[in-house]
């Protein structure tokens, strides 16, 4: 019994104690159960994540048929609760097997609920009207796209459009890809090593190869939203934060050597909003949307420490390079300096007028750096607690923070990646992204910068001076990019993509060949005229921080 399908049964069995259910006749499947599986469970335990047993443990609850049918070993047996695994699993008397998993265990009454259903056979009932109106459909491909259109700085050749003279200094190429709406990209980390770049989006976390400017793996095996992603401090683990707002959060460990599920950290009951490894990587904190914070020990997958002691949702962590402490940042309007060891605050920073969203320590651990729905940014002394300076930039929240030994790293949503001086707080430059920013980290070798943004891109910048280098975008691994799905996806990596420098040159899986389009003064050009600009070499050279040239053309 894998602990993805406890986790199944666990929200159910939550869900039917939450439903509090105590009425006279018999609960049935179409009034009862399958409104709470919907609700809690099938977004894992489903047919179409049959294919991925670290998401679905081989069970799918999206139908009484597959309900009665198990996964890889029976689940139910109508009318006889006592040799049903979803009964007795309740109650084994071994805590590591018992549900809920790390929680006390549920209450007699609750349990009776569910056995009750079991004992009675697990009636169907009838179908509700609203099954009816909308039995659950397969999901189709899609028929028509929206474009999503790449801004480039290379100037249109005038002979590639009929009618046009020399072209203006605002005649700039577009790349189009009919792809869209992508999903938002809410995280980004680069390993320790700066070779791999983790990006997450809904349901999907893509693993770049900086080097080869491709992906190397796409993990699927995530639950519901990606809030955050951290590699551990020795590059052997890679966290995945997120969750099911108001249902479920969780952390899931992977080793980054294969990328396979080490340990699924459940313990939160809302979804998981940031994540932050101690130095040596011994112990991962993770916070969220339940007001807690949880200190776990990366070995075992064990809780070591619970602390509620912030009165709202906690948006952010940060650990001291020394290890000595870390700092969760909250909804309630203050950060909390941290013990390691105890969890305890040491320091309260308070004294700001609305949702602090995020935090970071500086390379040096002598200040703390806040933010958030306020925009500025406050500079803490991280021995006194002292506010040192507050500094206008932003004009919108701000979403994360970095920090680097020269630089912290703001992104905005106010459509701005900002640079400041990590020990003087001076603002060095602003980045114009185009799009809401929600997630940005420091490629270590403070050489560059990645962010990930609304429009569902990553774009790569220069750390020193501020260049664009490259912009990257991924498709949901389930998204076919053609007609022939069978080909669509690029084999290696599980999902089609796309990289682009500015000035023009592109690379791309072979599932998007023919997708890709170009555009100027909203009229399309030729697409194999501009053929030559599909230049992997020099899209390598730009994630580097090489010099590019500018394209030239035949007549």
């Amino acid at each position: 019994m894998t602990r993805s399908l406890l986790a199944g049964l666990l929200a159910l069995t939550l869900a039917l104690a939450q439903a509090g259910s105590t009425r006279a006749d018999d609960p049935t499947y179409w009034q009862d159960i399958r409104p709470l599986l919907r609700k809690h469970c099938t977004v894992c335990h489903n047919v179409r994540r049959l294919a991925e047993p670290e998401v679905s443990a081989g069970l799918a609850l999206d139908s009484l048929e597959a309900i009665r049918k198990g996964g890889q070993v029976g689940v139910l047996v109508p009318g006889k609760a006592q040799e049903s695994l979803l009964v007795r699993i309740l109650s084994d008397p071994n805590p590591a097997r018992r549900m809920p998993l790390d929680a006390d265990p549920l209450p007699a009454e609750v349990i009776a609920v569910f056995r009750k259903w079991v004992d009675a056979g697990a009636p169907e009932g009838k179908p509700t009207a609203e099954a009816v109106a909308a039995p659950t459909p397969k999901r189709p491909a899609p028929t028509r796209r929206l474009p999503v259109v790449l801004p480039t700085r290379l100037l249109a050749p005038a002979q590639l459009l009929p009618g046009l003279k020399q072209p203006a200094k605002t005649d700039l190429l577009d790349l189009l890809l009919p792809v869209g709406p992508l999903p938002p990209v809410t995280a980004v980390a680069f390993s320790p090593d700066g070779q791999h770049l983790a990006v997450g989006t809904y349901g999907q976390v893509v693993i770049w190869d900086v080097a080869q400017v491709r992906p190397s793996k796409v993990l699927t095996n995530v639950l519901g939203a990606v809030n955050d992603l951290r590699f551990s401090p020795d590059g052997k683990l890679l966290a995945v934060a997120g969750g099911q707002p108001s249902a479920r959060g969780e952390v899931r460990l992977l080793a980054t050597a294969d990328w396979k599920l080490l340990h699924t950290l459940g313990g939160h009951t809302d979804t998981v909003a940031a994540v932050a490894f101690a130095p040596d990587a011994s112990e991962l904190v993770s916070v969220g949307f339940d007001r807690s914070v949880k200190v776990w020990q990366t070995a075992t997958g064990k809780a070591r420490l619970t602390l509620n002691d912030h009165s709202d949702f906690v948006h952010a962590v940060a650990y001291a390079a020394s290890g000595d402490y870390f700092v969760t940042a909250s909804k309630d309007r203050t950060v909390r300096l941290r013990d390691a060891k105890t969890g305890r605050p040491k320091l309260t920073f308070s004294g700001m007028d609305d949702d602090v969203l995020a935090v970071a320590v500086t390379a040096d651990g002598k200040q703390v750096v806040s933010s958030g729905m306020e925009s500025q940014l406050h500079w803490w002394d991280a021995q006194t607690g002292q506010r040192t300076r507050k500094i206008a930039g932003h004009t919108q929240a701000v979403n994360e923070l970095a920090s680097s030994a020269g630089y912290v790293v703001s992104a905005g949503a106010d459509r701005t990646v900002r640079i400041w001086d990590s020990a003087e707080g001076k603002a060095l430059r602003t980045l114009p992204v185009g799009s809401m920013v929600y997630a940005v980290a420091i490629r270590p070798g403070e050489k560059q910068l990645a962010c990930g943004s609304f429009d569902g891109t990553v774009r790569l910048y220069d750390l020193a001076d501020g260049r664009h280098l490259l912009t990257l975008l991924a498709l949901p691994a389930d998204q076919p990019s053609r007609a022939d799905p069978a080909k669509a996806t690029d084999p290696a990596a599980g999902a089609d993509w796309l990289a682009l420098t500015p000035e023009g040159y592109y690379a791309h899986s072979h599932g998007l060949a023919e997708q890709v389009g170009w555009r100027l003064r909203g009229q399309a050009l030729p697409a194999e005229k501009l053929a030559a600009l599909h230049q992997p070499a020099q899209v390598q050279r730009a994630a580097q921080g090489q010099p590019v040239p500018e394209p030239t053309f035949d007549r």
